[in-house]
């Protein structure tokens, strides 16, 4: 694992020791003392002052790039070299063009590449999947999201501002980090997107990306999404949902907050809920260590993810 961030404390990293067939070895990162801190809190077995040498360490199989998408090109290029499977945070990088290069190297050295768009293997949004896959909606007539967060107290300090805010670093601003889980999982409940079109402006003027951005997108079989993202909404106008809307029912989920699933069909309105996992990448690690022994298939790789990231660059370019 290189990098040994907030979300691999609970979200994703204690999967690595209690699926079967896989173990999380070794863990590196810039900051050497992070690196072993890290290892002896976590019962890690070795970690590593240069983040490569997680790469280059015999012990280690797959590579887990769980650093801001600034760094993710580098190491995945070095990983591919190695030949070794890598697993990408999301998104995949700062720019389409930067998963196109990552796509090409690993195709031509025969890699896989999977990306953390975990939700795909949550029982929520199979749940989701399952009703529209059904028919239960008859004919999807159109498709709207609406994600209002407001700002973080971090956003206020010009001077220490996250990586999220940092283009550099992240690619974009919070739309990179969080707008393109909506995408994602629309897109893989309902088809990759034939059309994109966007808009973005900067309303609270806190840091130097976008804060607002309007989209319209049109889907397989003339499904048309309408979606807004505010990341500087006051509190109690704060808003995560999507509404599917169809010629024979309605259905009401959320990206983030996993409220549970309103579907009105006919006369009739169903609550449906799942039980989230206690660490919430883990079904989605289970279909990787499933894939590369052979027992199934993932399903977010890097040409899913690529196809994501070329969507957010298409709505902010203008």
């Amino acid at each position: 694992m290189i990098g040994c961030g907030s979300v691999t404390e609970l979200k994703s990293a204690p999967s690595f020791n209690k699926i079967v067939n896989s173990r999380l070895v070794a863990v590196g990162n810039r900051t050497p003392e992070k690196a072993e801190d890290y290892a002896k809190r976590h019962g890690v077995p070795s970690w590593h002052k240069d983040p490569f040498d997680v790469i280059r360490d015999p012990e280690v199989h797959i590579v887990y790039i769980s650093t801001p998408p600034g760094s993710h090109l580098e190491y995945a290029l070095e990983t591919i070299k190695a030949g070794k499977p890598l697993y990408i945070e999301k998104p995949m990088a700062r720019t389409w063009e930067e998963c196109r290069i990552i796509n090409k190297a690993a195709e031509e050295r025969g890699t896989p590449v999977y990306v953390a768009y975990y939700r795909r293997s949550l029982d929520y949004f199979k749940k989701v999947k399952e009703v529209i896959d059904a028919g239960i909606l008859g004919r999807i007539l159109h498709i709207n999201v609406q994600q209002y967060f407001p700002a973080r107290e971090e956003d206020f300090n010009s001077q220490a501002l996250p990586w999220r805010l940092i283009p550099e670093d992240s690619g974009g601003g919070y739309f990179h980090d969080m707008g393109c889980h909506a995408l994602d999982i629309l897109f893989y409940i309902f088809g990759d997107p034939v059309s994109v079109s966007g808009s973005k402006t900067n309303v609270g003027r806190l840091y130097e990306p976008e804060d607002t951005i309007g989209a319209t997108l049109m889907l397989p079989d003339d499904v048309m999404v309408t979606g807004g993202w505010s990341f500087v909404t006051p509190g109690p106008f704060t808003k995560d949902l999507v509404e599917v809307t169809g010629e024979t029912g309605k259905m009401k989920f959320s990206i983030f907050s996993f409220k549970p699933i309103t579907l009105v069909h006919g006369e009739s309105q169903e609550t449906l809920t799942t039980i989230q996992p206690e660490h919430i990448q883990m079904p989605f690690i289970q279909t990787i260590v499933s894939e590369l022994t052979g027992k199934g298939t993932c399903p977010s790789t890097g040409i899913t993810a690529a196809v994501t990231s070329h969507v957010m660059d298409e709505i902010l370019k203008n």
